[in-house]
């Protein structure tokens, strides 16, 4: 572990985020999880997958 993550974690201790952020990021993360589990339930949609581009078009001499 590098000390710089060392001493970002201990100045988050000793100042931590206020509660609007920390129940901003859980809502985020909430958010995440929930479309994430509709997209493995209900699935793509197909207006959303993008069409394999076909190879350019040789011309034979």
């Amino acid at each position: 572990m590098n000390p710089h993550w060392l001493l970002r974690m201990v100045r988050w201790v000793r100042n931590p985020p206020s509660a609007g952020r920390v129940k901003l990021v859980l809502a985020v993360v909430a958010l995440c999880l929930v479309l994430y589990a509709i997209e493995r339930w209900v699935g793509w949609p197909d207006a959303l997958t993008a069409d394999r581009l076909r190879a350019p078009m040789r011309v034979s001499p």
